[in-house]
């Protein structure tokens, strides 16, 4: 999901009234708030009006597919933001979570219609995923801020295709 990093003059604006709830695991709590912040202020420079990100946690990023389904379920939600961090371990465990986890996102973003994207890191070292939620102006990748530009677009263009059709006249 590599959303190329654009300034906010250049990023695509959220349509009034977009309301989005973001979801983040408790696991890793100190570096998944530094995503989560990076992606609040983000949404907000696209004009996220104060009151319509709905924020909540989970306790780790196993949890994050039937939170974030009840969430893209609701009316009122239009989209669902997950952050979350599967560390590698000295066994597969990591993989079997991250494929779960991964796969449950999606089935549950196709079966509400609603865009729930997916922030959830997979690193091999702690350091590995330092570098991913550290800001671009740090020297890291601004996962935070990935995730975010990738809803704000996704939304845009969702947008589109409940428009008029291009290629009628």
């Amino acid at each position: 999901m590599a959303i190329p990093d654009q300034t906010p003059a250049a990023a695509p604006r959220l349509r009034p009234g977009v309301r989005i709830a973001l979801v983040s695991s408790s696991y890793h709590g100190e570096l998944i708030q530094r995503m989560v912040q990076s992606a609040r202020e983000t949404l907000a420079e696209a004009g996220l009006e104060p009151g319509h990100l709905w924020e909540l946690t989970a306790p780790g990023a196993y949890e994050l597919p039937l939170i974030a389904r009840r969430l893209a379920a609701r009316r009122d939600v239009d989209a669902v933001l997950c952050f979350g961090l599967v560390l590698r371990g000295e066994t597969d465990h990591d993989r079997y979570i991250a494929q779960a986890v991964a796969s449950r996102i999606m089935d549950a973003s196709m079966q509400t219609d609603t865009p729930i994207l997916f922030g959830v890191l997979t690193p091999n070292t702690i350091g590995q995923a330092e570098a991913r939620v550290r800001r671009r102006s740090e020297g890291g990748l601004d996962k935070g801020r990935e995730v975010a530009l990738a809803a704000i677009a996704t939304l845009a263009t969702l947008d589109q295709t409940d428009g008029p059709h291009a290629w009628c006249e």
